[in-house]
């Protein structure tokens, strides 16, 4: 997991939040100079000469050089087998509804040769588990589960070891069965509390342990129903929002009028002499504690505040903007993680032996992350230590950026979080814990901030907006000579691809953003399999090539082609034409060493006026206007290597896939002058049950492949397929995502 590459790809271009400044400032008096650093003289290091310096010495996954990046390599650290025979691990990856708990869970049960309800995870508590980079970017499965199946195989070998010396027989002839060690006939045995009974388990895991392999799974590679799944079904479980502490208050901050607006005046006596109410003013930070959230709302409005708003850009001039380049870089070097690469043959000479030239440009907008579960956080300081519950994808991250906010040791802080009500890579960033961290402060209580549904939309991260360029050439035979791509802004994820072309030039430009813009599940791969694969269809329609026949033609990687064909097969590809307003679309891509291929049918459902005699009528059909897409049927194959628990892989590619029609159809975030115009879910449209199609997910089980994560990547290939499908059934082919935000040529 310290691997320099391994890194590379954790820190993506695109993950712009992580390179941010702190969101605040907050004043630090003399007396804190003198209680942190001790008496004497203090030289204060300015914040971007210390963050270049912790650079200088390797960036941690915060992309403010997070201290404490070693790996654990002890059992202790990640696994402990009580008296009692209870076994407890340890790990800094947190549940944010994508089942790694139970996944997790399996990969340890299998080398220990335990039933999975023996296992009991501790997830991201920055004072219980070892250090870790975050839970995004698809790696809990390929870096953190070999992790434990190692420190597990290292525990059972250990295990078997102490349990030949309490039976008096050679190791060779120990094995666990069920939980318990036996011996050879089975005539001896012993419970892991037994074993464990008054010892310590302390060993190095060796580089050599031997770990199961996968074709001889029999926990991990089988459907594990959801650990503690019931807490959830019932309510039990208690999310941030739902925490209680004594003598807790409820927090509330004043936000800006817009984006990049400054603050003019503010006027908090009305508020601060209400009963129970502590009003916060520091810097630009304004918040307030209150008794509850009644009082909180009362007092915020009671607060006279002026702020002076810049001009600031619109939806109209988005794409214009983003063709510019942006004046300072962020992000870990050239192309970052993944993105452009270097030029291969030569795109002159490919586009002379092309019969065919294609120059397009395609563009995405801004879309909101719209979890279940806005942010929140509780935090409480007692005796000199913080410590606050959030839902958030970087516990040690969020410890780092609330240590650097209050000037204080990383270990007086501790971050818990609760299984958290999704994120999408929205929860990267710990604004929410620091406010609330700072109202209680100032308080001298627990308080709890959760953000309104408005504050979500407006003041967190979007996923970025992009327009892609690509010319390429092509023969008339469906040969592809080259291929062009310039991605402005939205970045390099999924940039690369798998078609056999001779001349290629792939390129990642930075922009200026007027949206604060960051992580979105899949990064930018989305975007750029939109623009790729909808460009590889408009080159097949060129030269007169059924759009399977035409993938296939120009791919030589046998697992592309695997999941193409097997998706082609369950969706019935070239046996039955499309019904009247109806259309086929296929796409295909590769992400973060998984596959995939989606089929789509859309339907196009016109509007319905009244005749004279008050009776429904069609509208012709070549009148567009207002015409509905609705996607009917999806069928999507997988392949992620070895699969841990298949049940829980096709709920992840079916919520993958109904995410994705809200960004392929009509999700897109509305701005002006430093306002968002539509930040909320009665503005905002997400995918509903009604938009729901009928999905079947074919999943290609490579055991011969180390197992990937599955978080992202069965994203990317909806919006393609659909936006080839709606030109199969009208003719009309849309290149901008949303695809029909007000319905066809609405």
């Amino acid at each position: 997991m310290n691997d320099p590459h391994d890194r590379a790809d954790m820190i993506e271009l695109e993950r712009y939040e992580l390179y941010e400044e702190p969101g605040y400032h907050f004043q630090f008096d003399r007396r804190e100079f003198m209680r942190v650093f001790g008496a004497g003289i203090v030289l204060i290091v300015p914040v971007n000469r210390m963050l270049a310096q912790q650079g200088q010495r390797g960036q941690g996954e915060s992309g403010r050089g997070a201290s404490n990046d070693r790996v654990p390599n002890d059992i202790g650290a990640w696994i402990h087998i009580d008296e009692d025979g209870g076994i407890t691990v340890f790990t800094g990856k947190v549940e944010m509804g994508q089942n790694i708990r139970t996944s997790l869970a399996q990969a340890v049960a299998e080398e220990l040769r335990a039933p999975v309800a023996m296992i009991r995870l501790v997830m991201g508590d920055t004072d219980l588990t070892p250090f870790d980079m975050g839970t995004f970017g698809s790696r809990t499965t390929p870096t953190m589960a070999p992790q434990l199946r190692k420190a597990a195989a290292a525990a059972r070998e250990m295990l078997i070891d102490l349990a030949a010396q309490q039976l008096n027989v050679e190791p060779g002839s120990v094995r666990i069965v069920d939980a318990r060690l036996v011996n050879h006939d089975r005539s001896k045995s012993l419970s892991f509390g037994d074993v464990a009974k008054g010892k310590q388990l302390v060993k190095v895991i060796p580089d050599n342990v031997a770990t199961t392999a996968p074709k001889d799974w029999t926990i991990a590679g089988t459907s594990a129903p959801k650990v503690r799944g019931r807490d959830f079904v019932t309510g039990k479980h208690q999310y941030t929002s739902d925490l209680m502490r004594d003598g807790m208050l409820y927090g509330k901050v004043l936000r800006p009028s817009a984006f990049n607006a400054t603050l003019i005046s503010v006027d908090t006596k009305t508020a601060a002499a209400m009963p129970g109410v502590t009003v916060v003013r520091d810097g630009n930070f304004i918040g307030i504690a209150a008794p509850d959230q009644q009082t909180a709302a009362r007092a915020e409005k009671a607060i006279a505040i002026d702020w002076k708003a810049p001009g600031q850009p619109a939806n109209a001039a988005l794409f214009d903007l983003l063709r510019k380049p942006a004046t300072e870089r962020r992000g870990g070097g050239e192309g970052g993680g993944g993105g452009g690469s270097r030029p291969q043959g030569s795109i002159a000479a490919g586009m002379a032996a092309a019969d065919k030239k294609l120059e397009q440009t395609y563009t995405v907008a801004y879309i909101a992350h719209a979890p279940l579960e806005p942010r929140a956080a509780v935090a409480e300081w007692k005796n000199e230590k913080l410590t606050v519950w959030t839902g958030t994808q970087r516990p040690f991250g969020v410890r780092g950026e609330l240590a650097e906010a209050f000037r204080i040791p990383e270990d007086k802080v501790r971050v818990i979080v609760p299984d958290t009500g999704s994120g999408y890579g929205g929860k990267h960033t710990g604004e929410c814990a620091i406010e609330a961290a700072r109202l209680a402060r100032a308080a001298g209580k627990p308080v709890k901030l959760v953000w309104t549904r408005e504050e979500e939309f407006t003041w967190a991260y979007f996923r970025p907006a992009g327009v892609i360029d690509i010319k390429s050439g092509v023969k008339n035979d469906g040969t592809i000579t080259a291929w062009e791509f310039h991605n402005y802004n939205s970045g390099g994820a999924g940039i690369q691809h798998k078609y056999d072309i001779p001349n290629n030039s792939i390129q990642v430009h930075q922009s200026e953003s007027p949206l604060r813009q960051g992580s979105y599940r899949g990064l930018a791969a989305t975007a750029n399999h939109f623009a790729r694969e909808t460009h590889i269809d408009e080159l097949a329609q060129s030269v007169g090539m059924d759009p399977l026949a035409f993938r296939l033609q120009n791919i030589k990687d046998d697992r592309l082609r695997a999941v193409l064909e097997a998706a082609a097969k369950a969706f019935g590809w070239g046996q039955t034409k499309p019904a009247s307003g109806h259309g086929f679309g296929i796409s295909c891509g590769f992400e973060k060493n998984d596959y995939v291929a989606t089929c789509a049918e859309v339907a196009i459902d016109h509007g319905k006026e009244s005749g004279k005699d008050g009776s429904k009528k069609e509208t012709k059909d070549s009148d567009a206007e207002g015409a509905k897409v609705r996607i009917v049927r999806v069928v999507e194959s997988f392949d992620c290597g070895a699969i841990v628990n298949p049940t829980h892989l096709k709920n992840q590619i079916e919520g993958a896939i109904t995410m994705a029609i809200g960004g392929a159809l009509f999700e897109a975030i509305q701005f002006e002058n430093g306002r968002v115009l539509n930040p909320r879910f009665s503005l905002y449209r997400v995918p509903r049950f009604a938009d729901t199609p009928s999905i079947e997910v074919v999943l290609l089980d490579r055991k011969d492949i180390p197992s990937a994560g599955a978080g992202e990547t069965p994203i990317v290939g909806l919006a393609p397929a659909v936006g080839n499908a709606i030109l199969n059934a009208t003719g009309v082919r849309l290149r901008s995502l949303p695809l029909v935000p007000k319905g066809l040529a609405g």
